[in-house]
């Protein structure tokens, strides 16, 4: 806690205790002391980071981009079919974090990972991993909606096609019907699926995006900021259809909205300088969290 002397009012008290003058052209300057830092301990997470039945289980992760350390011995539970919040300031981990959930972090070469990452008790990070596969079983959804320049059809059959899930053209017609009207889109698109995706709107596109990823039956989907971009309409439809997806799907998204964390999450996890701080239920991180530097940042102290 900082501490602040006193503002010198109209007199000061002299050791022998009478009252002396002060003129106010010889006011005593008042200096502010400097706030005190917490000091965070590598691989200390208050609240409840473990789940009974997790679909991830992390222990002792830490993220290095050459000699830095992005990510400081974080050990998280992520359970199954539930939707967990990653929040934080700018730069805090939380997009590096979530990419090393389907190994996206693999493309760029000055990135070392280390520590346990188990989806389902298996290692992902074991050299015999089928990274292709890994990704099927857990699909992403990036900050800006980046369809495939192909028509909208093409752009949901991508990945069934690559991965051999439709052994006929009516099996696939199912698979893109399905995967539309799971994104909550094919109302909107049926009658134009030829057209292309490039042509939609921001927020259509991202639905696309999201109906792409559904398509190969993934179990766990990551967002990374999937709003950031979308208009208040936009983001709102997206935000139902993350309450929907929930009860089918693993969901973990990074979100700079504390609001929308509230919304749709079960638990929220936050992280501040590459340490994993807290995690709890949503409704206790934003009524009564524990550890003061989550009450800071999400009453804006800070961040």
């Amino acid at each position: 806690m900082s501490t602040v002397s006193s503002t010198i009012t109209n007199k000061m008290q002299a050791p022998d205790d009478k009252a002396m003058p002060v003129t106010e052209d010889k006011v005593m300057p008042v200096t502010e002391a400097k706030p005190e830092q917490t000091v965070l301990e590598e691989g200390v997470t208050v609240g409840t980071p473990f789940a009974d039945d997790p679909k991830f289980k992390l222990r002792d992760v830490e993220v290095f981009y050459g000699e830095t350390q992005a990510i400081k011995n974080i050990s998280l539970d992520v359970a199954r079919n539930e939707v967990i919040a990653f929040i934080g300031p700018s730069g805090c981990g939380k997009s590096t974090f979530l990419r090393c959930l389907n190994r996206m972090n693999d493309s760029i070469d000055s990135c070392r990972i280390k520590g346990s990452l188990l989806l389902d008790g298996q290692n992902i990070y074991d050299s015999k991993r089928d990274v292709v596969e890994l990704r099927a079983r857990v699909g992403m959804v990036f900050q800006k909606p980046n369809p495939f320049p192909k028509s909208i059809y093409d752009n949901v059959a991508y990945g069934p096609r690559i991965h051999g899930l439709a052994n006929r053209k009516s099996d696939l017609d199912d698979i893109v019907e399905n995967s539309l009207r799971k994104a909550g889109l094919w109302n909107e698109v049926k009658d134009r699926l030829d057209a292309m995706a490039t042509g939609m709107s921001g927020g259509q596109q991202q639905r696309l995006c999201i109906a792409r990823a559904i398509a190969v039956s993934p179990e766990v989907v990551l967002m990374d900021e999937p709003c950031s971009a979308l208009d208040p309409i936009a983001t709102a439809r997206i935000e139902e259809l993350i309450t929907e997806m929930s009860e089918s799907y693993t969901i973990v998204i990074v979100t700079h909205s504390m609001q929308q964390a509230a919304r749709v999450s079960n638990r929220t996890a936050y992280f501040h300088m590459g340490h994993l701080v807290e995690v709890n239920d949503t409704s206790k991180v934003f009524t009564t969290p524990e550890h003061e530097l989550t009450e800071s940042y999400i009453t804006g102290r800070f961040g």
